[in-house]
This record gives structure tokens, sequence and C-alpha cells, in this order.
């Protein structure tokens, strides 16, 4: 055997090879084991629930792009699971006009942008005075009094909040947006004030020190800081307002003023023979949260992961 070959020998025999180990005291040494550095056992039950859960999403993702795809003749043939031969784009181009979708788009934007950036900054705004006064009795309550906000779904208190919205003329989109938001606001105070408390105090102590008053360093400090959860509890609040059916139709009085999921609603009354139009239109109208959500999926679990330790 050559030199050259002795010290890549020996490396193929550290790799395959693991020394026996020493059992516990009159056993014995235990048998040795033979492993290949790098190797793993792969998990078949977990797989196999892998694979059962991401049919039960992908299944119905591709019939309704099959469905959207095909032509009228197609649809009604008893099998959605057929490939669109040939491709129409007529059932787009019919929602599109029937759904008057760039209105709805343009209502249904607002109503999930204004929820989205008013749920962080009153959760950021709620969570950090909690968090920092947690020793006093009255931001603590208050912690627990927004916890059991979370336990009330909007049904059950629907009926006073239509009455109430149509007293203070806030049956339109800014309606939704402010109720919305409440909702939302519960369960993000939960995930930013378990994120402060990964935040060290020194860092506001030298901030302090410096001059800096609370809200300064609340702004120039602690919400930059905030980012990875902020992202998590914004596309949390995107998912819900964006979603939304029940609160949108009983808040919004004017149907010109609807969203996109209550203006399909509407349409498939009077066309519920038209399914490639109706799946053409869910597919338009999900395609804004699924393109939100693939860009923005590392995010959640980063600061669901980051907050849930204190450092």
């Amino acid at each position: 055997m050559t030199a050259l070959n002795q010290p890549a020998l020996a490396f193929e025999q550290a790799e395959l090879a693991v020394p026996e180990r020493q059992g516990p005291a009159g056993s014995g040494p235990r048998r040795s084991r033979f492993r290949r550095v790098g190797a793993e056992r792969i998990s078949w039950s977990t797989t196999t629930i892998l694979v059962l859960c991401s049919l039960t999403v992908l299944l119905p993702l591709y019939v309704t792009v099959s469905m959207a795809l095909k032509n009228g003749t197609q649809v009604v043939d008893g099998n959605a699971f057929s490939i669109p031969s040939p491709i129409s784009f007529d059932g787009f181009v019919q929602a599109w006009t029937l759904t008057k979708f760039p209105v709805g788009l343009a209502i249904s934007l607002l109503v999930t942008a204004g929820t989205v950036v008013a749920t962080i900054i009153l959760a950021a705004f709620a969570s950090y005075a909690i968090a920092r006064n947690w020793d006093r009795k009255l931001f603590r309550y208050s912690f627990f009094y927004l916890l059991a906000a979370m336990f009330i779904p909007f049904p059950v208190i629907a009926l006073p909040q239509i009455q109430l919205t149509g007293r203070l003329g806030l049956d339109n989109p800014l309606g939704v947006i402010i109720l919305a938001t409440m909702f939302q606001l519960s369960f993000s105070v939960l995930l930013f004030t378990a994120f402060l408390r990964s935040i060290p105090l020194e860092l506001e102590e030298s901030a302090r020190i410096d001059g800096a008053t609370t809200w300064q360093t609340f702004w120039r400090l602690i919400f930059p800081l905030l980012a990875p959860m902020s992202a998590t509890v914004g596309i949390f609040a995107f998912l819900y307002a964006w979603n939304d059916f029940m609160m949108p139709s009983l808040i919004i009085s004017d149907p010109a003023l609807q969203t996109l999921p209550v203006r399909q609603n509407l349409f498939q009354t009077q066309f519920s023979n038209n399914y490639n139009v109706a799946f053409a239109s869910y597919l338009m109208a999900m395609a804004p949260a699924i393109v939100a959500y693939l860009f923005t999926q590392r995010w959640v679990m980063a600061g669901v992961t980051q907050g849930a330790v204190k450092g």
C-alpha cells in the first residue's frame, strides 16, 4: 500500500466505525455500532403524514386551477381531475367582469392594508406598555382581558356590532378595518409581549442614560427590533382580513363597496352553473394571499421561534 493511500484508508475507517462504548457497571461493553457519518434514518411515519397533509392542499388547488382553465362544456363532464384541453381563459374574462374585479381588489387591498398597519402599531404599543409594566396590576390584568377576548368569536357579537356601526356611520370598509383590527389585537398582543420579554432591558437603560424619552426609545430602539414579529403579526392580519367573508358582508351596507369574497358570493347565486367562472374567480381572489404568504412564510416561523425563549 502506498503512502498516499494510507491517510485515505485511515479516514475511511474512522468514518465507518464507531468505537465500543462501555455499558453500565457490570453489564460489560456494548455491542459495536457501525454507521456512516451524515447518514440519517428516514422517519416513514412522519413522511407519510407530511405527504397526506400536502395532498389535502395540493389536490384542491389542482382542481381549482383545472376547472378555471376549462370551457363551459368541459366543466360539466363529471371529471374534475381531467386536464383542460384545450385551455380556455373565458372563465377569467367573465369573472373579471361579473365581480367587477378591479373595484373589489382595490377595496380588499384597502381593508387589508389598513388592518395590517393598525394591528401592528396598536399591538406594539399595548405590548410594550404591558411588558415593561408587568409588575403593575392594571397592565397585567389588561393582558389577561385581551387574552380572554380571543375566545369571543365575531358571530356571537355580530348583531350589536352591526347596530353600533350603523348608528356611527361606520357601515363601510372603514368600519370593517376597525373591527378586524380589534379582533386581531388579542393574538397580536400575545405574540408581541412574548417577543418583548426576550429583549434585554439594558438596551433601554442605555438609551435613557443618553437622554432618550420613552417615545424615542420605543420608535428608535424597540420598534426596529420588533421587525421579525411585526412581519409575523402582519401576515396573520393579512390572511384574516383578506379571506374574511362574514364581517364585510354584515357590516358593509353598500354592495358596490364589498370586498372580493362577498362579491363572489353575490354573483354565484345567479350563475351557479358556471363552474369555470366560479373557480376562476376563486383563483384570482386567493392568488394575492398565496403570493404574500410564500414571500413571508420564513418570517412567520422566525418571529414565533425568536419570541419563544427569553434570551
